[in-house]
């Protein structure tokens, strides 16, 4: 028996500790009255070892007109998960951002909180997250205010859904609330992917950001379509 059991020992091991991830990049050029210029990149990697699984997730986003900068704009968050079951998990989440075109130098949030797949089909999974968190917003000095740094006690929920068309085309939709006493940010990002050849694939995404409580002189939502090549790693 143990002869016969030996072959399944190195699948076992790579079903419990695996890693997965994905690099996509994303450029746009515009010519004629205006020269616009877009390019973005941005990283994911996921381990998966027995009840325990870590996320790291890295974006830059950058643009220009006619040699004015437009977009600048970094984030990076980690993340922390433990199963308790079948369906239910605890996390702990920390996010980072860096935006020159929002008014603020940095924002971090720390979260806490329990994670529930409320649909967990092969073609189709749907993630629900909630829990409270700690909020920091450094605002950026101006010529008219000094720079300050807000911090608040806050929550967090969010919605992560997929479903698979087939072997080569799938949905994507990423929808997150982190509210606090000083504003609240909502966010989402619905993308179509489909497959090219192994594991290259072409993206379209629509990235949308609201804040309920932006600083004077910047409007209070932002929109990005994305076209991006993008590389799994498996």
């Amino acid at each position: 028996a143990a002869l016969a059991a030996a072959p399944a020992l190195p699948a076992m091991a790579q079903t419990e500790d695996k890693w997965t991830g994905e690099g996509a990049f994303n450029a746009g050029f515009t010519t004629g009255n205006t020269e616009t210029r877009d390019a973005g990149v941005a990283l994911k990697a996921k381990h998966t070892g027995g009840e325990w699984t870590q996320l790291g997730e890295l974006a830059f986003d950058y643009g220009d007109t006619d040699e004015v900068e437009t977009r600048n704009r970094i984030f990076a968050a980690g993340q922390i998960d433990r199963s308790f079951g079948e369906q239910w998990s605890g996390y702990a989440r920390l996010t980072g951002e860096r935006d020159q075109f929002s008014g603020f130098e940095n924002r971090y949030f720390l979260g806490i909180g329990a994670a529930f797949k409320a649909v967990d089909l092969p073609t189709t999974k749907w993630t629900l997250e909630g829990g409270p968190g700690y909020k920091i917003d450094e605002v950026r000095a101006t010529a008219t205010t000094l720079a300050s740094t807000e911090e608040s006690i806050g929550g967090r929920v969010a919605s992560r859904f997929s479903h698979d068309f087939n072997e080569r085309v799938k949905f994507t939709d990423t929808t997150e609330v982190v509210a606090s006493d000083a504003s609240t940010q909502v966010s989402n990002s619905a993308a179509l992917t489909a497959n090219i050849i192994g594991n290259l694939s072409a993206r379209v995404s629509l990235d949308v950001r609201h804040d309920t409580d932006p600083l004077p002189g910047f409007e209070p939502t932002d929109t990005a379509t994305k076209f991006s090549l993008v590389y799994k790693i498996e």
